[in-house]
């Protein structure tokens, strides 16, 4: 089966949890703090594997999640930071944010690409030493790793794209013009996949990709042609094959200005690219049918050249005029990540402190903040410093304004998460 897009769920590895810990020694007082930093966690990298043609693993797996980077230890000992988790895809695969369409990377090259980054490690409680606080009982927590629900879009990487409508001929075509094997039979919609051809001509070799399926409608979804018109995009020509022998009672100058009609409404860009038309099945085409529709192509200033891809007649001269052009053209397209703008920024900030206060039934002080976990774990609630720092985190983050501005009073209960203690002004 050939699925060339698909959603997932990414999350990078966290931090690792700085540690608490204070150096013990045989005939040494007061060793002092010692605790080590955390490790980074695992980032999640893509990267091109020519041995796959298609999304469909990613059918069956939907989420993946990278390791978290190791605790600090004792003696100033940091933690472990995680190897990158590699997720191998089809060269040419665009990721996109799911919810906002950004383009985070266009795994088209052979250098893997970070996606998601690992967060990083936590400080241990040795970076908290200070002339008045010399034993501090608290520790940092590690960063988060980046989480990210993405589209993973398959656009294939050709230098040539062949359109046209079903049963014209692209499939014999790229046969014999390559050593490619496409199904090939009289009837319509024989190839259900793009077929991908390395056509060469002396020291010059191109790719080209039969895109199959093309009728009108395309672009709004009719036929099978709508799941494949964004393997034409990165195509830097397009071969437009028309049957010119009309033998299925089709007008070929219709059939070519339907299907430039869909590939204008699927992009203006792509109707804008380069094309060579090629007008097939001409030993079966009477010669007033071939030079009506040589006049109509030679009026709209391209290029026509007469073919018959059965026989292979006509195809040399072909490709000659294929790898002529292609010499002129920038190479294929490669899309550009993203960056972020800055009302993202500002909106991922607020989100990374984000927290919500609710009064129960029983008068208890509910605060539900994901990013309060790591540090409550950290915290020693048994010492006055390490609560000093607590408080200030609460104070910081809006917490406490938050939990004044809904009435709370002295020794009213406030619980977070397994946490609980009397409110204090």
């Amino acid at each position: 089966m050939f699925v060339d897009k698909v959603e997932i769920t990414i999350k990078a590895g966290n931090g690792g949890n700085g540690a608490v810990s204070f150096h013990r020694e045989k005939y040494v007082n007061a060793g002092g703090p010692d605790g080590g930093d955390g490790g980074k966690g695992s980032d999640i990298v893509f990267v091109a594997d020519d041995s796959l043609s298609t999304l469909i693993d990613f059918r069956y797996k939907k989420k993946y999640i990278a390791p978290d980077g190791e605790p600090g230890g004792a003696k100033r000992c940091s933690g472990k930071s995680m190897e990158p988790t590699v997720i191998r895809v089809p060269r040419g695969t665009i990721v996109k944010d799911s919810h906002t369409g950004r383009i985070l990377a266009d795994v088209s090259d052979d250098e893997p690409v970070i996606v998601a980054r690992g967060g990083k490690g936590g400080k241990g409680n040795v970076h908290f030493a200070t002339p008045t606080r010399q034993i501090p009982r608290f520790a940092k927590p590690g960063f988060p790793g980046e989480k990210f629900d993405v589209t993973l879009e398959l656009k294939l990487l050709a230098d040539v794209g062949l359109v046209g409508f079903p049963n014209v001929g692209k499939s014999t075509l790229i046969s014999v013009v390559s050593a490619a094997k496409p199904k090939i039979a009289n009837y319509h919609f024989t190839t259900l996949t793009p077929v991908l051809g390395v056509v060469k001509r002396g020291e010059k070799s191109f790719v080209m990709a039969d895109i199959p399926g093309l009728i009108e409608g395309a672009s709004e979804g009719v036929g099978l042609g709508h799941a494949f018109l964004r393997h034409v995009e990165r195509c830097r020509l397009i071969v437009h094959v028309v049957d010119v022998s009309g033998i299925e009672g089709r007008d070929p100058a219709e059939d070519f200005d339907k299907i430039n009609a869909e590939l204008a409404n699927f992009s203006e860009e792509l109707a804008e690219r380069p094309q060579i038309v090629a007008a097939n099945k001409c030993d079966l085409a009477s010669e007033e049918q071939i030079a009506a529709f040589e006049k109509f192509i030679t009026d709209k200033g391209l290029r026509l050249f007469k073919i018959s891809a059965a026989t292979t007649e006509g195809t040399d001269a072909l490709i000659d005029a294929v790898t002529a052009e292609l010499d002129k053209l920038p190479p294929v397209k490669r899309y550009e990540a993203v960056p972020l703008t800055l009302e993202e920024i500002a909106r991922l900030d607020e989100q990374k402190h984000s927290f919500a206060v609710e009064k129960a039934e029983d008068g208890v002080y509910i605060v539900d903040a994901e990013w309060l976990a790591p540090i409550l774990s950290t915290v020693n609630m048994d010492d006055y410093e390490s609560l000093q720092y607590f408080q200030r985190v609460l104070r910081s983050s809006g917490i406490i304004d938050e939990l004044e501005r809904q009435g709370i009073q002295e020794d009213d209960v406030v619980a977070i998460y397994d946490f609980e203690f009397n409110y204090v002004r």
